[in-house]
């Protein structure tokens, strides 16, 4: 009797483990990228914090099922894609976004680096008004970056159903490392990635006023009341001045009387990131953010409620964008927290 008391007890705990485990992948949602070679762009997804899994295969021909053979020769219609499965409550879909684009040459219709044809060309496969509308402001924003000087011509489609890749193309990079290292590097993929995406010390330099680069890369301070946006009082949101990624808006921002920017909260908390800062003899919360790793300011428990926290930041690690010029800018989805006029 005692042992099948146990026995029940353990059965029942099991089966409470397998209904959390189905209900958290429940919650798994899924997105679909084409950047040319699938083994090149499993690695980058794998790496982030709540993605589960990443797919290589194949999306968007007129043949079920297709073979590699078949997609490779152009004949299937097919890209070859990658589909990510992610736990959106860890990682958004604007940050898989983000890791897209930082794994592809945007500008080339004839596919991407080696590999050529519409087989390998670029494109963002959305599966709702939500993705799209998103996919297509982060366009913009690289458009207007003045990043490249060729056209961006990656293209945002309706998602189609997704056929995994051959058992053998899964997890390339990892079951096959010299192969793949030696294929990525002869492709030039990371030369482009370099030359385009990571910005060297000196090209932060020029691209930055002094005091930009001094405030988000060696964590200065600006002086009080001489700074751009410590009295700006116009709607509208503020990004990282090195990554535009969105990180406060005017709703949220207030008076302190401090002479910066204060903000009672983020317009996007994932992309900020607090750290300890035990600098000047003192014990800080550091504002950082996330994409960007810019040094913004700090934040201290003594702004007003509801939040009672004050953000206190530097003008120079930001960059305002009025509300007028929030969809041209490429940040549109944020227009409708001005549509009453503030």
């Amino acid at each position: 009797m005692k042992e099948l008391l146990i026995l029940g007890i353990f059965t029942m705990i099991g089966s409470l483990q397998v209904s959390y485990a189905q209900a958290a992948r429940n919650n798994y949602k899924e997105a679909v990228f084409a950047g040319g070679c699938f083994w090149c762009m499993e690695a980058p997804f794998e790496k982030l914090d709540g993605v589960q899994e990443v797919y290589s295969g194949y999306i968007g021909g007129h043949i079920k099922n297709p073979t590699y053979e078949q997609v490779s020769s152009g004949k299937s219609g097919h890209k070859e894609a990658v589909k990510v499965v992610y736990d959106p409550d860890r990682v958004s879909y604007d940050e898989l976004l983000g890791v897209f684009w930082r794994q592809i040459d945007p500008t080339d219709a004839g596919g991407q680096f080696g590999d050529r044809g519409q087989q390998y060309a670029s494109a963002i496969f959305y599966g709702n008004a939500q993705e799209k509308k998103a996919a297509e402001e982060a366009k913009a924003r690289i458009e207007k970056s003045g990043r490249f000087k060729e056209s961006i011509v990656t293209e945002i489609l309706e998602m189609s159903e997704f056929y995994p890749a051959e058992d053998y193309h899964q997890d390339y990079y990892q079951e096959h490392p010299l192969k793949y290292k030696t294929f990525r590097f002869f492709s030039g993929r990371d030369r482009f990635l370099d030359e385009h995406w990571e910005e060297s010390e000196n090209d932060l330099r020029k691209r930055l006023t002094p005091l930009a680069y001094k405030v988000t890369q060696e964590n200065a301070t600006e002086p009080a009341f001489r700074n751009a946006y410590w009295d700006n009082k116009k709607p509208g949101i503020y990004v990282d001045i090195v990554s535009g990624e969105p990180l406060f808006s005017s709703k949220d921002k207030f008076q302190s009387g401090t002479g910066w920017p204060s903000f009672s909260k983020p317009l996007e908390p994932d992309n900020i990131v607090e750290k300890t800062d035990r600098s000047f003899f003192s014990v800080r919360t550091e504002v950082r953010s996330k994409q960007a790793d810019s040094h913004l300011g700090h934040v201290f428990p003594d702004g007003p409620q509801p939040t009672g926290l004050r953000y206190c930041l530097n003008s120079a690690a930001l960059k305002f964008i009025p509300a007028e010029d929030l969809k041209d800018s490429g940040y549109g989805e944020y227009e409708s927290l001005f549509r009453n006029g503030e």
